[in-house]
């Protein structure tokens, strides 16, 4: 085994979710949220080139050092698979990686609200689970897709850069495609994908313009459409939709999300103090007739109202969320103020 592999190896061991090398450092793992450097020896300029050399073939190298940044996926035959991106700091290599489990967890052990599990039985629309990076948006979309598989006979296309969980077909006809290795971006494999004869599409982000465009065309034309944003809340992340697009084109795409969209999941992960672990806080917004006349009518404003007004259908605030974890003593108070939307109003609710 060789010196990459033991130290991926020793990190699935000890639950670590990333890996970080940097040169003139001993690696870093980040467990439960907290880095902590291991026993290695400082990693040299030429160590970090081995490793990444090991992970790649030539061609990518040379891509590598041509856009001093890369992603990929890489594997520790038996033990697990990583996210990997290797970029340049100071000069020097350097490696982050992301620890992707080798099963999908079973989406009832997520702690996520009920109504996450009945978008699954939808037949068509745009379901958006957004998120810093790190928030578990790749597992919620992962263990929403394992429900589909094995409940219904549909034809499943994924677009993901790189594939981290590994799908296996069940009742479900799936493909995954990587961006770079099977195809050259989220837009093109989106578009290809309309023509090979989906019932649902897995996006892994949309990062621009033309893939947005394009996904929401796929869901406006019969299509479960699933996908990522790095964006907080749902107001934020219909607004950053809508900013995409040039102001000429803006009214037109509100009529067209108001019709397409479905929900919006936002996550954040927070440490658990009551047992080793992760919890995630969630914001659910269902597109029930009153948001979607506020997309309608550039009202977005209004749509954090409707969904603290709207828990008997489903919908939840970040905060309430956060209430929740914090009462049930599953997260810290600390962690619960840094992160809620309005800070001042949970320490009245903490203090009551």
């Amino acid at each position: 085994m060789s010196y990459l592999q033991e130290l991926l190896a020793v990190a699935l061991a000890k639950g670590a979710s990333d890996v970080h090398i940097l040169v003139d450092s001993p690696p870093l793992l980040r467990i439960h949220t907290a880095l902590e450097e291991t026993s290695y020896e400082p990693v040299t300029p030429e160590l970090a080139e081995i490793m990444l050399k090991e992970m790649i073939s030539d061609q990518q190298y040379e891509k590598f050092l041509e856009n001093r940044d890369l992603d990929f996926s890489s594997e520790v035959p038996g033990k697990g698979r990583f996210r990997v991106n290797a970029h340049f700091q100071r000069g020097n290599i350097a490696i982050a990686f992301r620890a992707i489990s080798d099963k999908v967890p079973p989406l009832n052990t997520l702690n996520l609200p009920k109504a996450v599990t009945q978008l699954v039985d939808l037949p068509r629309g745009l379901i958006l689970v957004t998120g810093d990076t790190g928030s578990g948006k790749s597992t919620t979309m992962a263990s929403m897709i394992d429900v589909i598989n094995h409940k219904y006979g549909k034809h499943i296309i994924t677009v993901e850069d790189p594939i981290e969980y590994m799908l296996t077909s069940e009742k479900c006809a799936i493909e995954q495609r990587e961006i770079g290795s099977d195809c050259p971006s989220f837009a093109s494999g989106l578009k290809h994908a309309l023509r090979q004869d989906p019932d649902i599409i897995l996006v892994g982000e949309m990062r621009d313009l033309e893939t947005t465009s394009s996904a929401i065309t796929a869901a406006e034309t019969g299509h479960l459409v699933l996908s990522t944003l790095h964006t907080i809340n749902a107001s934020q992340t219909i607004e950053r939709i809508i900013d995409i697009y040039p102001a000429g084109q803006q009214n037109q795409i509100r009529s067209m999300l108001a019709n397409t969209l479905r929900a919006v999941i936002s996550q954040v992960l927070f440490k658990r103090v009551d047992k080793p672990g992760m919890v995630p806080g969630v914001e659910i917004m269902l597109c029930n007739s009153a948001v979607r006349n506020c997309i309608r009518e550039n009202r977005i404003f209004e749509i954090p109202n409707i969904i603290e007004t709207s828990r008997p259908i489903g919908m939840q605030t970040l905060d309430t969320s956060i209430s929740e974890l914090l009462f049930n003593g599953m997260i810290s108070r600390h962690d619960a103020l840094s992160h809620a939307a309005n800070p001042e109003k949970l320490r009245r609710a903490i203090s009551a």
